[in-house]
């Protein structure tokens, strides 16, 4: 995550950043579990990191997302980012439970370690330079 901007100072922006932080850490608990052969740990943390994406996915949509694509300037790049969301989330959420194609998992996984990289040192600073203070007001959190 960066530190450079001050983005984060914005109060959505500094929970999604949280957040992010949250998911990484057990997206990356899931990787080693699946890359340790610990595949009875690594279904519960599957079940950890889709409850951690559904509500966060929902609040960059309904919240950032929305004012950004309202804004105009960044609309594709948010289309892009939530074209990605439902990439990640239909490869985890259609693991098969009886025979888990990990491989699936991983790759869904360094899919997710990017997108959070392009919200991070793209999206959010980019957000606070093209967005109002008052788009801001209205999605604080």
């Amino acid at each position: 995550m960066c530190n450079y901007c001050g983005c984060r100072e914005f109060p959505l922006i500094g929970r999604l950043t949280e957040e992010h932080g949250a998911i990484e850490e057990v997206a990356g608990s899931l990787r080693r579990a699946v890359h340790e052969g610990r595949h009875g740990d690594a279904l519960p943390l599957l079940d950890e990191l889709l409850a951690l994406l559904a509500p966060h996915t929902e609040l960059e949509e309904t919240g950032l997302f929305a004012e950004l694509r309202a804004e105009g300037s960044l609309a594709d790049e948010v289309d892009r980012l939530c074209a990605e969301h439902d990439d990640i989330h239909g490869a985890l959420g259609r693991v098969d439970r009886a025979a888990p194609d990990w491989q699936a998992v991983l790759e869904a996984l360094g899919r997710l370690r990017a997108h959070i990289d392009k919200e991070e040192h793209g999206l959010f600073p980019a957000a606070v330079i093209m967005l109002p203070i008052t788009a801001f007001d209205r999605i604080t959190v």
